[in-house]
């Protein structure tokens, strides 16, 4: 059963959002501070997870920093604050969906299907690893990288800008057509994110291969992916 983990520090809407989901049959848990539900989320990630912002001991933007560090599975970010610098934020640090407080049950709970359908294992385009670079290998159907038989552990997003990249070393590609081809969802992110999504890859990418710089900035155009040279 799709196991969701709701973090929500208001119990009556805790309440209600956990009514709706296992009438939707779907198994749920409920944590009301940020740490206790970070703890759970890092040693066993739950197929999705609905987490406020506005929490006590730690607060949803810093287990979502936190978390994405772990692991890769949908976040939906419930909140009141409607502000665009938290939309973005989130949105760069890997939330999948945000939800504005407040909201209806029943359009919550389609929102979740919608995420839960667009990150499914084997949604994506391949259906197995395959080599994509030298000592690069992308997992489509789990949504993993792996460079020299070392885990990338990426977000949904960085994987995506990742696969698209890669897959076509060499070519350039604008702000715009990177947002086009790696979110294929209807999220409302902003071309900065592209960079900060890249400015992460270069990180990871470097940490285990720092000889080489893998993500080639085009000044003014964009980003291409450098292959490394034949030996």
């Amino acid at each position: 059963m799709t196991r969701i983990v709701i973090v929500e520090d208001e119990i009556d809407i805790a309440s209600v959002v956990q009514d709706y989901l296992r009438h939707s049959g779907y198994e749920t848990a409920h944590f009301a501070d940020g740490q206790s539900a970070l703890e759970s989320i890092v040693a066993s990630p739950p197929d999705l997870t609905l987490l406020d912002i506005m929490l006590p001991r730690l607060d949803g933007i810093e287990v979502l920093r936190r978390a994405r560090e772990h692991t890769a599975h949908p976040i939906i970010m419930l909140t009141a604050r409607i502000e665009e610098v938290d939309r973005l934020l989130g949105l760069e640090l890997g939330a999948d969906d945000y939800v504005c407080k407040p909201f209806s049950p029943r359009e919550l709970v389609a929102r979740v299907r919608a995420v839960l359908r667009r990150t499914a294992p084997g949604s994506g385009p391949g259906q197995a690893p395959q080599c994509d670079a030298p000592g690069l290998v992308l997992d489509d159907v789990h949504w993993r990288a792996s460079l020299e038989g070392t885990p990338l552990n990426l977000t949904r997003r960085e994987f995506g800008l990742l696969q698209v990249l890669s897959r076509h070393p060499g070519r350039i590609f604008s702000r715009a057509r990177l947002l086009e081809l790696a979110y294929d969802d209807t999220v409302d992110v902003t071309e900065r994110a592209i960079d900060s999504h890249v400015k992460n890859l270069r990180r990871k990418l470097g940490a285990v291969s720092p000889a080489h710089d893998w993500i080639r900035s085009v000044y003014g155009v964009g980003f291409a992916w450098e292959a490394p040279p034949q030996a």
